[in-house]
């Protein structure tokens, strides 16, 4: 993911889901600056092309990412973590009775949800007529 300021996407990454770390990084030959942010079984890389400012995308109309989706385990102290840290807030679902999810944006106006499945049976968490 292309960011305009690769701290400020860590920090955001790293307020919602603390149990990431920064797993590595550099520099390349065409970015400036890299950094790998995840677990040791995936990752986010986050780099630094040398954009200042958002383009012309706008999600769910342009090709393009939408929104990232990350599983967590309590989504509500996810948003409240998110909420005190002053992030902008976006759409939440409580009325799934197997999932909860919210919606947050990043400085460069990324979207993410965070997700809580109240069931461990994936025809009821991937339950989408309701």
């Amino acid at each position: 993911m292309t960011s305009t300021d690769v701290d400020e996407s860590v920090r955001f990454l790293l307020t919602a889901m603390p149990e990431l770390r920064i797993r590595g990084g550099g520099e390349g030959e065409k970015a400036r600056r890299w950094v790998h942010v995840g677990t040791d079984d995936s990752y986010l890389c986050i780099e630094d092309r040398g954009a200042t400012e958002k383009g012309p995308h706008q999600p769910y109309i342009h090709p393009g990412m939408n929104h990232l989706g990350f599983v967590v385990e309590d989504a509500a102290e996810v948003a409240r973590r998110l909420r005190d840290a002053g992030y902008k807030e976006g759409s939440t679902y409580l009325d799934h009775p197997f999932r909860h999810r919210y919606y947050f944006f990043d400085h460069d106006d990324n979207e993410y949800e965070f997700v809580e499945y109240l069931s461990d049976n994936p025809a009821e968490m991937n339950q989408y007529d309701s």
